[in-house]
């Protein structure tokens, strides 16, 4: 079958030059901050104020172009030369940014807009972007002045550079490791476990297996090894990465750590805030830090009983093997053998059931159903031969496109997202339509054989495709509320955490699953065991989020602190709600890319918060029908459709009909009875 050339302009990657992106950039900030400058020599009264944020959303977009392909390029293909650039256009952006933010012409031709009678005659999403920049004017220090202002912009271009530094240390020690394997060292790995392994040893040039700290190697020998030492080895080696308890000091993270806390703490008094945690959630979902700590507490607290049943259970079967003293090493293999006794369910055994290309085409099938779009595949120039380009159409018209990268391989980031290429906005040229990156970091494929996904990676794939469908659907042609931009952090979780659902229930996994070899879909038996599996360890892996975001939050609230103290947290919050062990040289902290190198800084409770709202919408399905097309338009218009038209809370209350409740969350968890047996 020949493919059909992409209908929507798209990069050229096989003929990038980084140097001339790199000259492309500081062309779009150049001309950013000649626009900025003019807008000083002419007088207030003069100004067309709808045309100065018109042209200045055109600049923003040209610039949001050049640069995310970079910032992608950076992420995927990760090579001194992209680095190098990446790094060297940083402070310029930082910068720009700044001095956008605290333009004080610039400002005061929002406000009067927003003042004036005009503000009545514009468009609920015209309206909306004026109010969430009013907001972020004052977030980036419009009021600062003097010493104050500079200060300001200072602290943000070092946090720029401290962010890339983290993210690059975690990258660099990931990829640096590798542990030669003897053939008693596989015992308890599945053949396609080995065969990956083999194909790391010989992209290393050896005759043998090698494990790594890549995700799919390092959890394949944490499920399977019946090695204890060599499960502790790549423990400590993966929980170690980028610290001081390391053997690579120039990757150790600490200090990078420490500035960042120092420095967020300085702009949020800077701002006027308490602390960093109060400036992060001015710009949220939730009111305040109370509601957010009692949120997560509450939480764990229903997690709590359930979690430590799990733990009983797990001490149990690892005494069966004389292990008296569970290890975090021993974790995962032993919950791997509970999960095979418990629903005689296996993970390798699942394994040859979802082959990648089924996963996807299973995926666009459910999209079809619940929203009537078809997703095509398109030719279209790709950053690595395993990337796809696909085009979605609603009634034979391409709304959007997406890149699917789905495989772990050197250079590339470690972790799942999706990030925008390009958001759907009326520009002087017409209307631009979306189109984004889905990138994975699932086992690649081995030898003949197309990939194999375990069940986890399916979820994965369905919560990126969530975000990615929040990017596309949008209906909002201005650029600053269009698709996730405007959308609160701790709502953007809701439509991949909602997509997520669609991994589970037979109608769905009849679509997702075709046997490698005799395609046949998953048997009932099996189908059984996964569903009754579904909420397998569901205490323990809550605390583990909720640690996550304790930690997160608690950091943020405090003065600035010293690795000791950023350690003093993290033990003190695993002490009140964690149920499994962990070691004195863990250093979780020093590869917390979410955090100190994401967007997700006193926010990463927002996983948590969002899955209420998830669940409660996912129980509007429950009650009408999962593939309901009416429900599924419902969903697309009021949520995927709106961006940040409207506030979250809004956006769900006209989904929903009212504001969100958590029951529906503690039945997915399986902590209350189901509809069924409500």
């Amino acid at each position: 079958m020949t493919l059909q050339q992409a209908t929507l302009p798209t990069p050229d990657f096989s003929s990038i030059k980084l140097p001339v992106l790199k000259t492309q950039i500081e062309h779009a900030i150049h001309q950013g901050q000649n626009f900025l400058d003019q807008l000083h020599a002419v007088p207030q009264a003069n100004l067309d104020q709808l045309n100065v944020i018109n042209s200045l959303d055109e600049l923003s977009n040209e610039l949001d172009e050049v640069f995310g392909l970079l910032s992608h390029l950076n992420a995927v293909m990760n090579n001194n030369e992209t680095r190098e650039i990446y790094q060297a256009v940083l402070p310029q952006l930082s910068e720009y940014y700044t001095n956008m933010g605290q333009h004080t012409v610039l400002y005061q031709t929002y406000q009067q807009l927003h003042d004036s009678k005009v503000f009545a005659t514009l468009s609920e999403a015209q309206q909306s972007a004026i109010r969430l920049a009013l907001r972020d004017f004052k977030l980036s220090g419009v009021a600062l002045e003097g010493e104050q202002k500079k200060r300001y912009a200072e602290i943000s271009a070092r946090l720029s550079q401290l962010s890339s530094d983290f993210s690059n240390h975690v990258l660099d020690a990931t990829q640096a490791y590798f542990k030669p394997l003897h053939d008693d060292e596989l015992l308890g790995l599945p053949e396609s476990s080995i065969e990956l392994l083999k194909q790391y040893g010989t992209q290393r040039e050896l005759e043998q297996p090698v494990a790594t700290l890549d995700f799919p190697s390092y959890l394949a020998i944490m499920t399977y090894a019946k090695d204890r030492k060599l499960r502790e080895t790549l423990y400590h080696a993966y929980t170690t990465r980028a610290s001081d308890q390391a053997d690579q000091p120039n990757l150790d993270n600490t200090q990078i750590m420490e500035e960042i806390l120092k420095l967020r703490q300085e702009k949020a008094k800077l701002l006027g805030f308490e602390n960093y945690a109060d400036l992060s959630l001015a710009s949220k979902m939730a009111p305040d830090a109370q509601t957010v700590e009692k949120f997560l507490f509450d939480l764990a607290e229903h997690a709590k009983k359930p979690a430590q049943q799990e733990v009983n259970e797990l001490k149990a079967i690892a005494l069966e093997d004389g292990i008296e003293d569970l290890k975090p090493w021993d974790t995962t293999y032993y919950s791997e053998k509970l999960k095979q006794q418990q629903f005689n369910l296996s993970q390798e055994e699942l394994k040859p059931y979802f082959p990648a290309p089924k996963v996807v085409s299973g995926l666009f099938s459910i999209v079809k159903k619940l929203y009537n779009l078809n997703i095509v595949e398109r030719t279209a120039p790709v950053w690595h031969p395993d990337v796809k380009y696909y085009e979605i159409e609603d009634n034979n018209t391409v709304v959007a496109g997406f890149y699917l990268d789905l495989y772990a391989r050197n250079g590339k980031r470690g972790g799942a997202w999706m990030s925008g290429f390009r958001a759907r906005m009326q520009t002087n040229k017409g209307l631009q339509k979306p189109i984004c990156y889905m990138v994975c970091n699932f086992t690649p494929p081995v030898g003949n054989q197309p990939a194999l996904l375990t069940h986890d990676e399916v979820i994965t794939l369905f919560h990126e495709f969530g975000h990615g469908l929040h990017h596309m659907l949008t209906e909002v042609d201005n650029i600053s509320v269009s698709g996730v931009n405007g959308v609160a952090w701790d709502a953007v979780e809701l439509p991949s955490q909602f997509m997520e659902f669609w991994a589970w229930g037979k109608e769905s996994l009849d679509q997702l699953t075709e046997h490698v070899d005799h395609k046949e879909t998953l048997p009932q038996e099996l189908l059984d065991a996964l569903l009754n599996a579904r909420f397998f360890q569901s205490g323990m892996q809550t605390l583990r989020q909720l640690e996550f975001a304790l930690f997160d939050f608690t950091i943020h609230q405090k003065s600035a602190l010293n690795a000791e103290a950023i350690q003093h947290v993290l033990d003190n919050i695993r002490n009140q709600i964690a149920v499994l062990p962990t070691t004195r040289e863990n250093r979780f902290q020093h590869g917390f890319s979410h955090i100190f190198a994401g967007g997700y800084a006193a926010g990463y409770y927002s996983y948590k918060w969002a899955e209420v709202l998830a669940s409660d919408a996912f129980d509007r399905f429950e009650h009408e029908g999962i593939f309901n097309t009416e429900t599924g338009q419902a969903f697309r218009s009021s949520i995927l459709a709106v961006g940040g038209q409207y506030d979250a809370l809004t956006a769900f209350t006209h989904f929903r009909g009212r504001a969100p409740k958590i029951d529906a969350l503690l039945r997915h968890q399986g902590w209350t009875p189901s509809l069924q047996n409500a």
